[in-house]
């Protein structure tokens, strides 16, 4: 037998990036690329043991809903324990993420947090004033050209955005306090504003469990012997872009432009930024 061939195995999934936003080269985060390898990692091994590893700075809240429930849902069916590591960063969605795990460690300098829900956008009623500009837009619908870009502000429609980012950051909440209510140590207004913070302080607030890695974690558990099997994501980069139908290389699929790209990858870049990274 091989040498490495001996010993228990701990399935890890990997999840890094953005959830949901697509950059030009790398599909984000979603239930959709992540499934096939979750339902692997759960079968992998007779130890009632998973890994996770999360690098995220957040994005959809609805991918990152899907994905924590469904890690939940094979925990509960294979009566697994999810251990759960940040890396550089677990923050909003991607702390949503962390809080599948029974367990939620980091590093010493991982941030951790960001619990709130964030809407951006750019106003160019000025510019396209200042270019001679005629803005038409025609609907059914009093709100469907609500907050539009090109119009100036209406409070009814930022109204009605917070009341919506209140709601999905009421679901976020909900969350949070149901998977780690009862070790969370600082009032609601505290840990619900949006802060982020290093994981020593994220471990007294209770956001996570301690400081370690995951390969002293599962030795502490499993023995020196273990063996960390990572299960890799189906998660699409250059090479199954090209492959799209309609798409050659140095091209843009139908309904994509290069516009979007690179409002996508300014996005994405952005949410990293948020955490100096």
């Amino acid at each position: 037998m091989w040498p490495f061939s001996s010993g228990p195995v701990v399935p890890v999934l990997r999840f890094t990036g953005t959830i949901g936003m697509a950059t030009p080269l790398k599909q984000g985060l979603s239930l959709a690329a992540s499934a096939d390898a979750m339902a692997r990692a759960f079968k992998l091994s007779k130890l009632p043991t998973i890994a996770v590893i999360i690098n995220s700075p957040g994005g959809s809240p609805v991918q990152s809903s899907l994905i924590f429930k469904r890690l939940r849902q094979l925990a509960d069916e294979h009566k697994k324990k999810i251990y759960v590591f940040c890396d550089d960063v677990a923050a909003s969605g991607g702390y949503y993420l962390a809080v599948a795990g029974d367990e939620i460690y980091a590093d010493a300098c991982s941030i951790v947090g960001s619990i709130g829900v964030i809407s951006g956008g750019f106003g160019f009623v000025e510019a396209i004033d200042k270019l001679g500009i005629d803005r038409r837009i025609y609907t059914s619908g009093k709100a469907k050209s609500q907050l539009d870009p090109f119009r100036p502000e209406n409070p009814e429609d930022v109204a009605r955005l917070r009341e919506i980012l209140g709601d999905i950051h009421d679901a976020f909440i909900g969350v949070v306090k149901d998977r780690r209510g009862g070790r969370l140590t600082a009032p609601d207004a505290d840990i619900f504003s949006g802060a982020f913070w290093a994981a020593p302080k994220a471990a007294e607030l209770g956001l996570i469990d301690g400081i370690t890695d995951v390969r002293t974690k599962m030795q502490e558990l499993h023995g020196p012997k273990v063996r960390l099997k990572v299960v890799p994501l189906s998660r699409g980069g250059l090479l199954s872009m090209l492959r799209r139908p309609g798409l050659e290389f140095g091209c843009h699929a139908a309904g994509t432009s290069l516009s979007d790209d690179i409002l996508s990858t300014a996005e994405a870049r952005a949410l990293w930024s948020r955490y100096g990274l």
